[in-house]
């Protein structure tokens, strides 16, 4: 039987930082995120209508932004609907696909 004493207590290593840090040279900063944006895409299958209706829904758009929305995804064959970080354009993108858009995500200055 192994007496109370012996544990791993007994057999735990002591470590230290280091007190230097190595300059890589380089500036590292992290910059904040840059904006995303969500594109719908023309598609043959939904009414122009229907469109603009999910824009009014899930934007909250007012119905003339919606109509303009739509009319550039028409007739240009695409538009950005939103924009912000990357994770709500992946959910704004998933739920365009929720309504059957076709929509994409990218990074605003591409």
């Amino acid at each position: 039987m192994r007496s109370p004493s012996h544990g791993l207590r007994d057999n735990a290593a002591v470590t230290t930082a280091p007190s230097e840090v190595e300059e890589t040279g380089t500036d590292e900063r992290v910059l904040p995120d840059s904006p995303w944006v969500t594109i719908v895409w023309n598609d043959p299958v939904n009414l122009m209508s229907y469109v603009a209706w999910v824009f009014r829904s899930h934007f909250g758009y007012s119905k003339a932004k919606a109509d303009e929305l739509m009319l550039a995804v028409h007739q240009e064959g695409k538009a950005i609907v939103s924009d912000g970080s990357r994770e709500a354009m992946e959910r704004d993108v998933e739920a365009m696909h929720g309504y059957g858009l076709w929509a994409t995500l990218q990074k605003a200055d591409e």
